[in-house]
């Protein structure tokens, strides 16, 4: 768990510069323990793209997140689909050589819905959004949770949504699509989440 200072808690965010984003461990991403390990930050700041703090996002869901008892994946790997181009260099990285809870995690780009169906997680990177509404109505009764970073991600059946906001990266959560995944998704999750749709009456 990352060791957080002062200046953390006085500056809790990330600031979108460019094409990166500048981040100090925000309290978000210290509850998720986006930082794996016995990691302190004595210079405060650290500096990751945007698709690398994201795939710290995506490796951490793991933690928070249960799948029923016949999942996907392939032996006790869990496995992060990709689905659009140009972003699985950038993210994977991050993830390779990682484990959560002893099971290894693996990134795949993926194209076919046989693929889809072998994710734990899908993330649609935006620059596929038109392909999203077939995809998603397609596996939104199987146990894969489905990670999106553009508008109508959610109204469109999708579990969790990036999105910025005051320069910085935040969670939306459906939790209608988490059900129908029959995905439970941890408390801990969900309070750090901007927006939060279909909580039961």
């Amino acid at each position: 768990m990352a060791i957080l200072t002062k200046d953390h808690e006085r500056n809790p965010g990330a600031t979108v510069l460019g094409g990166n984003i500048l981040t100090r461990v925000n309290r978000c991403i210290a509850l998720l323990g986006l930082v794996f390990g016995t990691a302190s930050f004595p210079g405060a700041e650290i500096t990751m793209s945007e698709y690398q703090v994201k795939a710290l996002f995506l490796l951490n869901f793991a933690r928070y997140v249960e799948w029923p008892a016949v999942a996907p994946g392939e032996k006790n790997d869990i496995v992060i689909g990709v689905l659009g181009d140009g972003k699985l260099g950038e993210m994977a990285g991050f993830v390779k050589g990682k484990s959560v809870d002893g099971r290894p995690v693996s990134m795949r780009q993926v194209q076919t819905p046989e693929e889809y169906e072998k994710c734990h997680m899908l993330f649609f990177v935006a620059s596929e959004k038109a392909r999203f509404s077939e995809i998603l109505a397609g596996i939104k009764t199987k146990p894969v949770l489905t990670v999106g970073e553009s508008d109508r991600f959610l109204d469109q059946g999708g579990v969790i949504n990036f999105v910025k906001k005051d320069e910085r990266i935040r969670l939306e959560i459906n939790l209608t699509a988490a059900r129908n995944a029959k995905l439970k998704i941890s408390s801990k999750l969900l309070n750090v989440a901007d927006r939060v749709t279909g909580k039961a009456p």
